[in-house]
């Protein structure tokens, strides 16, 4: 799979003010003359209203999706809540939620609690890709180097300190302090933290001895809920480092690690190097479920191995035609190509043409 190449703008703010077309017009790359996201095609703007919470690594690409689909669909009210994968989950699973964001696709149990719910088989559509940045808040380190193994010993407490022997031998010139780090992960249910974890137990199998997880399990450290909550914690705490979705390390102007992949190289985190993360990416599901399972290992030169696919959770069919049509309509916004472009100025990048094009598919298959 080819990621359509993107660059990353520092910081995630959209200063333009966006003016859409109304959303009848046949041209499919309308833009506002201002900038942003391009309007909804013809044909994808259905009016309702929707509630959907989940994913806060996904939240910054939802609001700039919403303002744009609901500035030219006026009758479409989407309200979206970044309250957590794992409460999303819930939220929809319970009835008070009609989608959810993900960033890891249903595991098996909430897969048949979903399916109960919907009574019907419920999709994992991945529909953003976002890269996860290891931060840190060194005063005097620019340019830290870390391999998985460093990273997993940092995380489960068998590192303490800045200037460790294994911290100087990947940063060889940096003037490391002899201070005490202060991890910090995740305090809520993260699908952030399940990526995260997933990366730490294949890439470090020998220094990450536990399970991955919605739910953090190493002992120490410092939570912070939710991904902003993560950065600003991050942007106040001297010597401290956590992991946070790419967008929100823009947005506060955070230090990222270059992170080791499997061919050996420190790549930093680009739009680019995400993409090639992502190339051997296999989709798991069957039909028209697309769960994707992702190399971290790669050994694509210039990849950049810690990335995650958030994922939109939805019903196949709804009891309710006017939802299930209000669902796809403003989904099908999201999985097109004017829907993706809008990413690469998000701190995000867009799906792979192969996989964005399954995901249409499946979009229209919703009822």
């Amino acid at each position: 799979m080819k990621f359509q190449r993107t660059g990353l703008i520092a910081g995630i703010a959209l200063t333009a003010t966006i003016a859409l077309t109304a959303c009848g017009s046949d041209n499919t790359d309308t833009k506002s003359e201002a900038g942003g996201a391009a309007a909804p095609s013809a044909g994808s703007c259905v009016g309702g209203t929707l509630a959907a919470q989940g994913s806060s690594a996904q939240k910054n690409a939802m609001d700039e999706w919403i303002k744009a689909y609901s500035a030219s669909c006026a009758d479409a009210k989407i309200d979206y809540q970044g309250t957590g994968s794992g409460a999303g989950i819930k939220a929809f699973t319970s009835g008070l939620a009609d989608f959810a964001g993900s960033d890891s696709a249903l595991k098996d149990d909430e897969q048949k609690a979903a399916d109960a719910k919907c009574g019907a088989p419920v999709l994992n559509l991945p529909m953003v890709v976002g890269p996860i940045a290891v931060v840190y808040n060194v005063q005097g380190v620019d340019g830290l180097q870390l391999s998985a193994s460093t990273i997993a010993k940092i995380f489960a407490g068998k590192i303490t300190k800045w200037d460790d022997a294994a911290i100087k031998a990947e940063n060889a010139d940096a003037k490391l302090p002899s201070a005490t780090i202060e991890a910090v992960h995740r305090a809520d249910e993260s699908g952030t933290t399940d990526n995260f974890t997933k990366y730490l137990s294949k890439a470090a199998e020998a220094d990450w001895t536990y399970d991955h997880a919605k739910v953090w399990a190493a002992p120490g450290g410092t939570g912070a809920p939710k991904s902003d909550g993560v950065a600003a914690k991050i942007k106040s705490t001297p010597n401290a480092i956590s992991y946070v979705e790419l967008s929100y390390a823009e947005n506060s102007s955070l230090q990222k690690a270059k992170v080791k992949n499997g061919a050996g190289e420190y790549t930093e985190l680009t739009g680019d190097a995400a993409g090639k993360a992502i190339e051997g990416a296999k989709v798991a599901g069957t039909g028209n479920d697309l769960k994707l399972d992702i190399d971290y290992n790669t050994t694509q030169a210039g990849a950049y191995p810690i990335v995650l696919s958030t994922y939109e959770i939805v019903c196949s069919k709804n009891a309710d035609a006017a939802k299930g049509k209000a669902i796809q309509g403003f989904l099908k916004y999201t999985a097109s190509t004017e829907g993706q472009k809008a990413l690469g100025e998000l701190g995000y990048a867009p799906l792979p043409e192969t996989v964005r094009a399954k995901v249409a598919t499946a979009v229209d298959s919703l009822s």
